[in-house]
């Protein structure tokens, strides 16, 4: 009997609304829809559907978790001044790291399929799993030592008000990964700023390390191994700041950042070379760090059809446009940031490949793309160095361009009408 036999088999009565809807997702996650188009004519053929398209930006993701997870221990070691060679103490780091997302990872997932699973049993239709990608991408974007309670808020209230009350997948204004972080950054400001959050596994109180579990449960096959060890309560090094290279430009301008030397004028314990600031050895948001891993991620969801390229060389140009304003006015010390250095540091890389591009929230029209996308990166950048509290701005500014999409695609598309009116009038005299 083959295997799609038997599933349909197993197929629970449509009345029982929740079991139905939770073999819907499975079946429609291991087979491809069928095909029942002819192929001929307009028609067009194909196996792609909805979960197709998620895996692909999940796939892209997933050198941005690997370089993350071992990022988080990184910093921690920093903080530490412990194993502060990148693969020194590989093991530790990696563990660590595992430690801090994985919590995080599960529940995103949780949560937010939770909610897509109640909703679909609660109105009788398929799981429509639009949250893949939300709960791929809300990690990345958050500090690791987020609060799970915290982090489970705001996916509540993100899926909820920010999806499922205009109807569910596909029917979203607003990016839900991005509504799930402003959540916090104005319910839970400190949790989401500053120089505290970004390095995590740490008694901050006492300024020691606290590994909770992991020294417990991981020390005796390190020991069994003959490796190095966890050490709990190690203290942290004096004076240690974990800011990021973002914060330290926005208070003290990028002459304070050295990328040759790579030294810290002010006396920051903190380094970030050249080297780093590409590579993404620095604190920040999980997935935001590594450049390399956003470029080679944007470039599986470009040959897949997936991103729009519209839309990244136009926020290219706004970034462009906007930092040689700011460097020509340069009356703070953050004007004077060269504009391609606003990609290396913060998270403006990855809000253009992964943010930006969300095929759901941005505008549809070719020339509505171009547009879109210059005036994110035009309002991030206005936002990132202009305003006097928050030295970041994409999340902002992609909100603000998600709700504004429609608008661009309807001046678009009367633009194209009133130029083809005016063409039928001419060859009507």
């Amino acid at each position: 009997m083959a295997l799609i036999d038997f599933w349909k088999k197993i197929e629970p009565k449509k009345e029982n609304k929740f079991a139905h809807a939770t073999y819907d997702a499975l079946f429609t996650f291991f087979f491809k829809p069928n095909l029942t188009t002819s192929g001929r004519g307009v028609h067009i053929q194909g196996a792609m559907d909805l979960k197709r398209t998620m895996i692909f930006v999940v796939f892209a993701l997933q050198l941005c978790y690997l370089f993350g997870t071992f990022n988080i221990g990184y910093q921690h070691f920093l903080a530490l001044g412990q194993y502060t060679s990148p693969l020194e103490g590989l093991h530790l780091k990696l563990v660590c790291g595992l430690v801090q997302i994985l919590p995080i990872f599960v529940v995103s997932h949780l949560v937010g399929l939770g909610i897509e699973f109640y909703f679909a049993a609660k109105r009788g239709h398929a799981v429509e799993e639009g949250f893949l990608v939300s709960a791929a991408l809300i990690p990345l974007i958050m500090p690791p030592g987020i609060p799970l309670w915290m982090l489970s808020l705001s996916i509540i209230f993100a899926v909820i008000v920010g999806k499922e009350a205009f109807g569910g997948t596909g029917m979203n204004v607003v990016n839900i990964a991005l509504l799930a972080r402003v959540f916090i950054f104005f319910a839970y400001p400190t949790e989401i700023s500053g120089d505290t959050p970004w390095v995590a596994g740490l008694d901050l109180e006492n300024k020691v390390a606290d590994y909770n579990f992991a020294h417990l449960l991981f020390n005796p096959l390190f020991e069994s191994l003959g490796w190095a060890t966890f050490q709990d309560g190690v203290p942290m090094i004096a004076n240690y700041s974990g800011a990021t290279p973002l914060s330290v430009a926005y208070q003290e301008g990028w002459a304070n950042i050295d990328p040759n030397t790579g030294v810290i004028s002010s006396g920051i314990l903190s380094k970030f070379s050249a080297e780093q600031l590409w590579m993404g050895g620095i604190p920040g948001s999980i997935g935001e760090t590594c450049k390399p891993a956003i470029i080679i991620g944007g470039i599986m969801l470009l040959a897949t059809g997936v991103a729009s390229w519209r839309v990244m060389l136009s926020y290219t140009l706004g970034v462009a446009l906007m930092g040689l304003l700011f460097n020509a006015w340069n009356y703070t010390p953050f004007m004077s940031v060269p504009w391609y250095h606003h990609f290396g540091i913060g998270s403006a890389l990855f809000a253009m490949v992964f943010m930006a591009t969300d095929p759901v929230t941005a505008a549809q029209t070719n020339l509505g793309k171009l547009w879109y996308g210059f005036l994110i990166g035009v309002f991030g950048m206005m936002i990132r160095v202009m305003n006097p509290a928050y030295p970041e701005g994409w999340m902002l500014a992609i909100l603000i361009m998600n709700v504004f999409a429609p608008l661009v695609d309807h001046f678009v598309i009367e633009g194209n009408i009133s130029k083809r009116m005016k063409r039928a009038k001419q060859y009507a005299k």
